[in-house]
This record gives C-alpha cells, sequence and structure tokens, in this order.
C-alpha cells in the first residue's frame, strides 16, 4: 500500500405547549417519515392550522429541543448546529459520531492514551473532550458507549460554554440528543439495509393514536444490526435496541409522557493499527534506520484476538409531565433512572523499540509486534435525576419578558471493577496478524481492585430574554450547582522483601464539594424580522471529577480535590440570517475561548504544581442550512480555529503551540436535489484539517495526522408510495486516511474505505 495520502425524553416540538405542538406537527408530517395517516380521521385538526412564521424543511430546524431556548433559532445568540433526523438518514448514519460529521470540527480523532483505546463517542469539539458532555433529552447521558441514532429526532449541538444551560461540563460545547416521542396522527415504516464490511441492519418506527380524544397515543421504536467494517477485519458492531413511549393529553393542558430505552451492544472493539510506515514515522533506534522507510501495515489487520469483547447494556426511563397553567405560564417535570453497564476486553499493543523486533531486517515475516496491554473495562453508570422548569411571559412596562426558571436534583454514579488473570499472548506478525492465537492462561478473576465515585447535584437557574422593542432583545442567565463528589479507590501494591513478593490494596477516599455559579449575557439585534446580529459572554467550569466521578491526590492532577475548578469564558459576536420565506438560514460567528486554571509543574522544582496554565480558541465559523431552490436542499459548515497555550507547556508531540486533536479548518456539506420524476440525488464532501497528537514521549512516532478530503453520494427513488430504494456510496476516490491517532503516535484508526449500502425503506 502506498504512503497515505489524504482520507475520517428530550423536549420535542411538542413540549413547548399546546399552541406550538399544533404549529409543528405539519412540519413533522412533511419532514417526518412521510407516511400517509392509516386513519384520516386524524388529520382535519392539523391540516385547518395556518402555520406562520418560519417554515423547517428536511435539513432546516426552526428550533433547539431544549426548553431553555424559548426562541426560534435566528433569535438565539449562540452558535448552535441542528442535525436533523432526515439528514441522518440520507447519509445513512448510524451513530452519533456518524451524525456529527455534520458540524466542522467536532469529531472522535482521539484514540486513547498509551495501550488503552476510547470506546464510545469520544468527542473533541473546539480544542477539548467532551465526551462527559452529552445530553439525551436535556439529560446528562454518562457511559463511554457508542450511542445509535434510531429513537433520534434531532441532534443539538451547542457550541461555546453550556455551564449556565447544563452546570458542570466540557469548556467549549455539550450534545443534546432528542428522542422520538409519540404524536397525534397514525405511521409506520420500516427499513433494511445491507452494504459492505458485512453490513446488516434493520429499523422499525409504529406511531398509534390509541384515543384522539384523549390524546393519547404510542409510539416504538426498534433496531437490529450485525455489522462488520469495511475498513477492518474481525472488528463487529452487533446491537439491537427497543423504545416504546406512551403519551396523555397531547391535545390538551396537561401532557404525561413516559419512554423506556433499552439497548443491548456485543462488539469487537477495534484497538488500531500500527503506525509504521506512515508519512512522519522514524526508526525509534539508530541502530534499526532501515524501520525509517518500513512499508506500512495492511490497514484492514486485526491485532487483537477473536475474544476480545465490548459488551454494553443501556436502560433508560423517563418520566415527563407538562402543565400548561395558561397561554403564557408553562410548567414540566422531568424524572429518569439510567444504567449503563459495560464489559470490555481488548488485546492493544504499543509498538515501541522494545515491543517491535525485526530479526531479519530482509524478511518482514519475521518481524513481531509484542500484545502485552489487556485493557479491561467492568464498569457500571447510573443516573437519577429529577428536573423542573417553569416558564413564564410577562411584560414590565414596555418591556417584554420570556422567562425560563429550573430546578435540578441529580445523583451520578460510577464504579470499575479490576480484574487480574488476563492471560498472556504471544507475539503476533507484524505484517501478518492472526488474531486466531488465543491468550494462554485466561481466567479473568476479581483483583479486590476499583473504584466508586459518585456526584450529587443540587441546581437552580434562571434565564430571561427581554424585547426592548421589535429590533432589540436581551439575553442574561444565571445557574448555580452546588455539586458533592465522593469518591473511593483500591489499588494493588506489589512489595518484594527478603525475596517474597506480596501484593496488598492501598484504598483512597477523596471528596470534593463547592458551588459553581455561571452566567451569560446577550445583546441582539434585529436588522429585519428575519435576521439578528447579536454579542455574547458566556461561562463555564469543570470541577475535580467532574468528568470521571474520579478525585486523586496526586500534585499533577487536575482531578485533585484541592485545585480550583478549570474556569471558561467565551465571546461570541455572530448573525444569522434567514431567506426563501424562512426555509434558507445562513449562520456566521467569531468566537474567543479563554480557559485557565489548567495545571502546570513548576519549571525549577519538579514537586510542586500550580494552576496556572491558561489555553485559548479564536475562531470563525459559517453554516449554510436548508432549502436553495425548490425540491435542493443543502447543510454545510466551515470553521478556522486558532489555538495555543498561552501560559504553559506546549502539549503536542510536535513543538507546535497548539491544542492537540484540533483542525485549524474544518469543512463539512451536503447536498440533496429531487428531479421531477421523484429521483433524489445527493452527496457530499467532507475536509478535516491536520490533528497534532499528544506529546508523552514516545520516540519516532507521527507527530501528527495528514488532513484529508472525502466525498460521499446518494441516490434515492420512491418506486411507489409505499416503498423506496436508497444507494450510498462513502468515499468516493477510496481516500486513505487517519481517522483518529493516539497519544504516543503507536496507534491509529483506519478510516473507511470506498464502500456503499443499500437501504429499502417501506411506508403504510
Amino acid at each position: 500500500m502506498a504512503h497515505i495520502k489524504s482520507r475520517k425524553l428530550a423536549p420535542s416540538r411538542l413540549q413547548m405547549s399546546t399552541v406550538l405542538a399544533t404549529l409543528l406537527l405539519p412540519v413533522a408530517a412533511q419532514a417526518g417519515d412521510g407516511a400517509p395517516a392509516a386513519d384520516d380521521t386524524t388529520s382535519p385538526p392539523i391540516q385547518e392550522v395556518v402555520v406562520g412564521g418560519t417554515k423547517g424543511n428536511d435539513f432546516k430546524a426552526d428550533r433547539a429541543g431544549s426548553m431553555k431556548y424559548t426562541e426560534v433559532l435566528v433569535n438565539t445568540p449562540q452558535t448552535i448546529t441542528v442535525i436533523t433526523k432526515e439528514l441522518i438518514e440520507q447519509q445513512g448514519a448510524q451513530t452519533l459520531t456518524e451524525a456529527l460529521r455534520n458540524t466542522p470540527g467536532v469529531g472522535a480523532f482521539f484514540l486513547g492514551e498509551n495501550g488503552n483505546t476510547n470506546t464510545g463517542d469520544a468527542i473533541f469539539m473546539r480544542g477539548f473532550d467532551s465526551s462527559s458532555s452529552i445530553y439525551v433529552d436535556g439529560v446528562r447521558d454518562v457511559g463511554s458507549i457508542s450511542r445509535d441514532v434510531f429513537n433520534v429526532e434531532q441532534i443539538d449541538v451547542l457550541k461555546g460554554p453550556a455551564g449556565t444551560d447544563s452546570g458542570r461540563g466540557n469548556p467549549t460545547g455539550s450534545v443534546n440528543m432528542n428522542s422520538k416521542q409519540a404524536q397525534l396522527r397514525d405511521s409506520q415504516s420500516a427499513s433494511v439495509k445491507f452494504g459492505s464490511g458485512r453490513q446488516k441492519r434493520a429499523t422499525a418506527d409504529l406511531n398509534r393514536v390509541l384515543n384522539e380524544e384523549s390524546g393519547t397515543a404510542f409510539r416504538l421504536n426498534l433496531v437490529a444490526q450485525d455489522n462488520g467494517n469495511p475498513a477492518r477485519d474481525v472488528v463487529e458492531n452487533k446491537r439491537w435496541g427497543v423504545a416504546p413511549t406512551l403519551a396523555f393529553g397531547l391535545n390538551g393542558k396537561t401532557r404525561l409522557h413516559l419512554s423506556y430505552l433499552h439497548v443491548k451492544q456485543n462488539n469487537i472493539p477495534d484497538g488500531g493499527v500500527p503506525t509504521i510506515g506512515l508519512p512522519g514515522y522514524k526508526s525509534p533506534t539508530p541502530d534499526r534506520p532501515y524501520l525509517s522507510n518500513a512499508p506500512m501495515v495492511d490497514p484492514r489487520g486485526f491485532y487483537g484476538v477473536l475474544t476480545d469483547h465490548d459488551d454494553v447494556t443501556a436502560d433508560m426511563a423517563t418520566v415527563r409531565i407538562e402543565h400548561d397553567f395558561s397561554p403564557t405560564l408553562k410548567l414540566q417535570n422531568t424524572a429518569r433512572y439510567g444504567k449503563t453497564k459495560q464489559d470490555y476486553l481488548l488485546s492493544a499493543f504499543m509498538g515501541s523499540a522494545t515491543n517491535l523486533l525485526s530479526p531479519n531486517p530482509a524478511d518482514l515475516a519475521t518481524w513481531t509486534l509484542a500484545r502485552g496491554n489487556r485493557t479491561v473495562k467492568d464498569q457500571d453508570n447510573k443516573i437519577l435525576t429529577n428536573q423542573t422548569v417553569l416558564t413564564a411571559e410577562f411584560d414590565t412596562g414596555t418591556l417584554k419578558h420570556t422567562m425560563v426558571a429550573g430546578l435540578e436534583f441529580i445523583n451520578e454514579k460510577q464504579t470499575t471493577v479490576g480484574y487480574t488473570n488476563l492471560g498472556n499472548l504471544d507475539p503476533v506478525q507484524l505484517y501478518y496478524p492472526n488474531p486466531a492465537i488465543a491468550a494462554r492462561d485466561l481466567n479473568p478473576v476479581r483483583s479486590g481492585a476499583g473504584t466508586s465515585g459518585s456526584t450529587d447535584t443540587q441546581a437552580l437557574y434562571v434565564f430571561d430574554t427581554v424585547k426592548l422593542d421589535e429590533r432589540w432583545m436581551v439575553h442574561a442567565g444565571v445557574r448555580a450547582d452546588h455539586y458533592n463528589t465522593d469518591y473511593f479507590g483500591t489499588t494493588l501494591v506489589t512489595t518484594t522483601a527478603n525475596g517474597k513478593t506480596t501484593t496488598t490494596l492501598n484504598p483512597t477516599s477523596l471528596t470534593s464539594k463547592d458551588t459553581l455559579v455561571n452566567g451569560k449575557l446577550s445583546l441582539l439585534f434585529k436588522p429585519t424580522p428575519d435576521s439578528s446580529v447579536y454579542a455574547t459572554v458566556a461561562s463555564s467550569q469543570q470541577p475535580p471529577g467532574g468528568n470521571a466521578f474520579s478525585l486523586s491526590a496526586s500534585a499533577n492532577s487536575a482531578q485533585n480535590p484541592n485545585y480550583d475548578p478549570q474556569k471558561t469564558t467565551t465571546k461570541e459576536i455572530g448573525t444569522k440570517w434567514e431567506f426563501m420565506k424562512g426555509k434558507l438560514a445562513v449562520n456566521g460567528a467569531i468566537y474567543d475561548t479563554t480557559v485557565r486554571n489548567e495545571i502546570e509543574q513548576d519549571p525549577t522544582d519538579s514537586t510542586k504544581y500550580y494552576q496556572t496554565g491558561k489555553k485559548n480558541v479564536k475562531g470563525v465559523e459559517i453554516s449554510v442550512t436548508g432549502e436553495v431552490a425548490r425540491n435542493w436542499l443543502v447543510s454545510a459548515g466551515y470553521t478556522h480555529m486558532k489555538t495555543e497555550v498561552e501560559s504553559g507547556k506546549v502539549v503536542t508531540a510536535s513543538g507546535i503551540n497548539q491544542l492537540s486533536y484540533t483542525p485549524k479548518d474544518a469543512f463539512t456539506s451536503w447536498t440533496s436535489y429531487t428531479l421531477p420524476f421523484g429521483l433524489k440525488i445527493g452527496g457530499g464532501a467532507r475536509y478535516q484539517g491536520k490533528l497534532l497528537r499528544g506529546t508523552d514521549g514516545a520516540v519516532g512516532t507521527p507527530a501528527y495526522a495528514e488532513g484529508y478530503w472525502v466525498a460521499d453520494a446518494m441516490a434515492e427513488y420512491a418506486i411507489n408510495k409505499n416503498i423506496d430504494l436508497r444507494l450510498n456510496v462513502y468515499n468516493l476516490a477510496d481516500k486513505e486516511y487517519v481517522a483518529a491517532i493516539n497519544k504516543s503516535g503507536y496507534r491509529y484508526t483506519p478510516g473507511q474505505p470506498r464502500s456503499a449500502s443499500v437501504t429499502a425503506t417501506f411506508r403504510f
């Protein structure tokens, strides 16, 4: 193979109010499954409504899902990307990570630390890890799992600090997945998909009006999948899921939603492939200079063993009650219990000089790679939360207010269990790996080591949108979070004395508590009724242990409870415009984010650490979403980021003063056009700029992953009113690229090669 050239239940619309639900249901019916109503008696009330103002379409949403955003997007003074269900379906995306390709500069770029491999949705956004800031229907979703989109109506990507909206979290944004909800219209659809890499997937979406008079409806979403990976041998993604939801009073003042989600995954995880032969790779030792010119390994090769596994069970039960006291006073209460269990075992490697042997430089068949990293994870995550939100509209003199006040109680827990006797693996041939070679002496038993962490949070917040007149608006919000994190961990300590080796357990118990106050303030001006220009300043904080439920007594750890929270301030100036009678949105923003209180080592005394580190991200982001012309839809975005460490040690292996895993430039696009005879054609191109990896002392490994362009295409045709066929072709030019690279640079994840899938959708 040649060197790499280039290749990488929520607030629904019904929740806003009965009136708003009635306005938006016709839009959802047009942009949804497209199924005709099974019972015509449910249609007239919807058809008689006259919709005013802007109108969404298959790609353009008018609102974010959260009740905290009371205005339409054009009047919301913050960068928010809404990825609709229709856009996800056209692209054949199956996971959250795949769907997030529709917002530039956001992705799973980081493969993991040393021999460990990140699992699930390891999302980076604007220079920082956002994996702990993923929400489902406004509630934090914990667990390092890969989230399926079979039960997702839309995905809201909030750029900038989300401390006022969501509490503690990532400094540069959050992701909220809005679940499908029961509706007052009958529809049913199903799809089957087959594709490259042994892909097999089936989904179903059934909605039934049980009693129109009382507003009772039931919806059921299902998924079953057994996928290989077009880029990799052995790797498997197998899952099934069920998501029922029952709603009462959809046409009344009081509405009750009962939702449940169960997903079961049985995967074979991907530990990546060695980076030997990639651009930038050099021999780790001077006595073997020929390693610098060694050929690449086959990116399809699997370096684990067949017994590797990633088994996940996720359950989520939600009860949501909404009540309209009046057209201007509304209450919503959401209670949820969620649990995720992950059982994970991966045979990984570190391609260091001692692990990479080449006894005969002329015979690649003699080159071997040690696989000494048996990565295990037995982890439980639980969350119990209750959120109460009150929305009120009122006037004070000539000022018009829309106020949102909320109270949240959250209990989150994470427990991990350590194991020993994970077996021993013989070295594998570097260029001809054999995953059938089983581990010797494999007999996993609990070692007694492990961790248990929990965070209790009580939060109170208030938002107010004040309309000064027809053109000027002020948005202000403040949130106070009182948290208490308790951590208990045990580690194995091995000592040798008098020729005798003894292993003991070393317990650690730590506590961290504080009250965090975050705020945001915006001023918005409307040059026209369909546009806005705004300036916003907002803050966010991440306390010790806030993203992993673990605390540390180490002086060099940000999880040390003696340290202050990481603090973020973002300033943003932007503008939003709507054209084509509200069907096309054009947005642009420039922003400046500063993250303070990073842990830094004293340059003269290595035993001392201070919170003097500061990082900065400056950027511009523009997007175009919606209908360009009749039957022609587009979704596109571009971002340019300038990142640097303003105070502290440079964090990249190359020595360049930028943030790791953050592309300087990124572009994404997708467009589709429906021809007069019913054929829909579409496609898009993505560009991901160079990714600088982190630094950990590894020698000879690539310091970065090269940027790349990838183009995809789609064709869809309605055979009749009940059956659609869609062909998706990915990576048309079959470009080879690095989708993710680990911190040491020993391993990388190959990008998806040219591949295809065919999906048949049935609607009745």
